[in-house]
């Protein structure tokens, strides 16, 4: 590594070199050496010729985006490094079919070529750190280059030093308030930077997307919650709760890439809770009993946020996270088909035909676009900052192509936004809530239900920070579990007091949001292509962006309701659809129809049996299987518990497993080896 850096520190390197083929690019490089002083002026042919007969024997493009072309000859009086990183990624025909964007010449005498074989190693081993490959696309000099390796070799050295070092949010501290005081020492010197990190045009790609995404469930939840509560908490009041809430969470979370949002548990909750103040039951207007329960929850939250309770997440591992993320995005993709397959009974007349074609159509083609221009960084045409455009843009695009070709076809009546003409309460009512029209006993009935609640917010809140923190993501900011609580906690008691839904951490937005902010590339593992992210923009900016929009809507309430909801379907597909991406659980339940020997060489087959592979899946699969009947019941109330019992379920496994294997399907990220194979 020391005579890689010298080589860069003494200037013998060449970025952005505009070259396309591998001819050009030694001849360029070996021109510009030459020039340098590194070579000596009349071997400049004979290096030529000698890096041009290695490369016509075999390709040295090693894969990873990496080639080391070499040469060694008498002309060479002393060994030579040359870092070249091209400005556009060329095809040199690696094993893993990736078009390669940095090369590492090495030349030097016939004897010099056992002084190089470290050098190898260290170029390999420096050059499978996806941290590093992202600094080098962005370094812009010498000293940076020397900055990426030097975080380089701190990094790794830490690694080794600290193997399955915990997340410091997640260390129990023993202390009243230690671990939110904790998390703001933490997050505090970041926080002019989560700002300026959102000056870019990938942000404003993942604004424009998640605005929608955010406000297609965000008005169908508030639609479904007027319907299920008598019209005393509707569209109008999640759009406010959802826009405040994420606006506070924005300037002051510890890890502000998470997107509260109304969600599926929340709702089923507070539709429990509303029938249960009906005559049949406790005869109770519901907004003060629902102020009440999510006042003493609001309380009960804030408890286990200055109590360090957030350590417990400690014991919940990638078993319960996989579920809890699958299960999301199964609603996701089951709500968006359910409407469109509703739209298919009780067809009357043609025109009735017409409206559920096209809303199908509408669906399938947003769909169809967004997934194609998120696809398109992979693609082989236009230019790289346009692909990288288009991607960014690909879900605004989608929708806002969709909506046009609805409004061209006017003549069909399409379902559209189900929103109120003007700003006010959906019933009518004062947004202050009266606090004090209950009977005595109902104030302090409600902490029961309250705790099923604080439960819920607990769970809920935590199993999506934690999928958003996974080491995978590359995030490098750090996390702030108890400070996320606090703040979520707070609001929870604010929304209550004006009868306004509560908020909490949304698994599939987050992950969207996440990964729309993400730079990734595509690697090749055992035959199987996926995206690997590389770095992630971590800024306040976006959330914060997203809800001021999400906000405006409210003065644009007429306008909304030109986009088809038909539209909004095929978002929802998109977003349940994405979030399966990277989830390890759908992968191995793809192996229970794929052939044995054409498995991937993953890290987990290439460690653990088949048979134990199905089984671990066989049982998550189960679990999955009851969260989905336990929430479609009767007792849904009863659904957080359901998840927190996946924890002991995941202890009990130790006893039919062994711990290696274990250890390897429920790692909480990939090995490196994964990823370093190729070396």
């Amino acid at each position: 590594m020391k005579l890689l850096a010298k080589a860069i520190d003494d200037k013998q390197f060449i970025l952005d070199l505009d070259a396309r083929d591998i001819h050009s690019i030694i001849e360029q490089t070996v021109r510009r050496i030459v020039a340098h002083g590194a070579l000596p002026p009349d071997s400049g042919d004979d290096v030529e010729a000698a890096l041009l007969a290695r490369e016509e024997l075999n390709s040295t493009a090693i894969g990873n985006s990496v080639a080391i072309p070499h040469a060694y000859l008498e002309a060479v009086p002393e060994p030579v490094i040359v870092f070249v990183r091209l400005a556009k990624p060329t095809n040199l025909g690696a094993p893993d079919g990736r078009p390669t964007r940095f090369l590492f010449f090495l030349m030097g005498p016939p004897d010099s070529a056992s002084l190089h074989l470290d050098l190898l190693a260290n170029i390999a081993r420096l050059m499978s750190d996806e941290t590093f490959r992202y600094d080098a696309r962005q370094a812009k000099s010498g000293p940076d280059l020397l900055s990426a390796m030097q975080r380089f070799i701190q990094r790794t050295s830490v690694a080794e030093k600290e193997e399955a070092k915990p997340d410091a949010s997640l260390t129990y501290s023993g202390k009243l308030f230690g671990g939110l005081k904790a998390d703001i020492r933490r997050r505090w010197p970041q926080y002019v930077s989560d700002f300026r990190d959102g000056l870019n045009a990938k942000c404003l790609g993942a604004t424009l997307f998640l605005f929608f995404a955010c406000l297609a469930p965000t008005i169908t939840f508030g639609g479904v919650m007027a319907e299920k509560t008598g019209g005393q908490i509707g569209v109008v009041e999640m759009l406010v709760a959802c826009s405040f809430c994420g606006i506070v969470y924005s300037f002051f979370a510890g890890q502000p890439l998470i997107i509260l949002g109304g969600t599926g548990p929340m709702l089923i909750f507070t539709y429990t809770l509303y029938r249960l103040c009906q005559p049949e039951n406790f005869d109770l207007p519901f907004l003060p009993v629902f102020a009440w329960v999510g006042i003493w929850a609001s309380v009960m939250t804030l408890i286990l946020a200055f109590t360090d309770a957030c350590a417990l997440m400690r014991y919940f591992t990638r078993f319960t996270d996989e579920m809890f993320a699958a299960l999301i995005s199964m609603i996701f993709i089951f709500e968006a088909i359910r409407a469109l397959a509703g739209m298919f009974t009780d067809l009357e007349g043609n025109k009735d035909h017409a409206t559920a074609l096209l809303t199908l159509l509408l669906a399938l083609g947003t769909f169809y676009i967004a997934m194609n221009l998120s696809g398109m960084r992979k693609s082989r045409y236009l230019l790289p900052k346009l692909r990288e455009l288009l991607a960014d843009f690909g879900p605004t695009i989608a929708l806002a192509a969709m909506s046009l070709v609805a409004v061209w076809l006017h003549e069909v009546n399409l379902d559209v936004m189900a929103v109120p003409e003007s700003l006010g309460t959906t019933s009518g009512r004062s947004w202050l809530v009266d606090l004090f029209s209950l009977p005595t006993w109902a104030y302090f009935g409600a902490i029961a239900p309250a705790a099923l609640l604080t439960v819920l917010m607990y769970l809920d809140q935590n199993i999506t920070s934690r999928l958003v923190n996974n080491a995978d993501n590359k995030l490098k900011k750090g996390s702030g579990y108890h400070l996320d609580l606090a703040v979520v906690g707070t609001l929870m008691g604010i929304c209550s007091v004006f009868g306004l839904p509560w908020h909490v951490a949304a698994t599939v937005r987050s992950l969207n949001h996440m990964r729309s902010l993400a730079t990734t590339e595509e690697v090749t593992t055992g035959g199987e292509t996926r995206d690997r992210i590389l770095h992630v923009r971590e800024t306040r900016l976006t959330g914060l962006a997203i809800h001021l929009l999400l906000g405006l809507s409210l003065f644009l309430l007429p306008l909304l309701k030109s986009v088809p909801m038909a539209v909004l379907y095929g978002l929802f597909l998109f977003m349940g659809v994405v979030s399966m991406s990277g989830n390890q659980f759908f992968e191995r339940l793809r192996l229970w129809a794929m052939e044995s020997s054409a498995y991937p060489a993953t890290h987990y087959i290439r460690r653990v049996p088949k048979r134990a592979v199905h089984k671990f899946t066989l049982v998550q699969l189960a679990c999955l299987v009851a969260l989905w009947v336990v929430k479609a019941s009767a007792f849904a109330i009863v659904f957080p518990l359901v998840i927190a019992l996946t924890v002991p379920v995941r202890l009990m496994l130790n006893r039919f497993f062994d711990r290696a294997h274990l250890e390897a399907l429920d790692a909480e990220e990939e090995p490196d080896e994964e990823w370093t194979h190729w070396v």
